[in-house]
């Protein structure tokens, strides 16, 4: 898998992958947690002291669905069929909010879109 342009492929065609760790909440939801500083010496120096070294950042239902099968095995496309049918009428325009939440979480370095084509290239 290569990490590529996404203006210049299909983003159903891609492959999502998360970066940061995350957990279940009590209710079942997904937990992000997303680190609150990326600079090395930040982290090296100051994030040790910090008693909240992360933000956490809580999905609803389908957004938890999603980020579940950010797995770096499933294509955007079956995602998309997955929500459908899991969640059925009330995931109207779902290839519609998969793209942009995905984009919104690839922008904030919370997830890698590979194209599957090729072999995975590192940051």
């Amino acid at each position: 898998m290569k990490r590529i342009d996404k203006k210049l492929v299909n983003l159903l065609d891609l492959t999502p992958t998360q970066r940061v760790p995350w957990e279940i909440a009590e209710n079942g939801g997904v937990v992000v947690l997303v680190p609150k500083f990326r600079n090395e010496l930040v982290v090296k120096w100051l994030v040790p002291h910090l008693k909240v070294p992360n933000v956490r950042v809580k999905l609803d239902t389908m957004g938890s669905f999603v980020w579940k099968q950010c797995d770096g095995r499933t294509t955007v496309a079956e995602i998309a069929d997955r929500m459908n049918a899991e969640f059925g009428d009330s995931a109207t325009a779902a290839h519609d909010r998969i793209r942009t939440f995905l984009l919104t979480l690839e922008k904030s370095d919370l997830v890698n879109l590979y194209d599957n084509a090729t072999s995975v290239q590192q940051r």
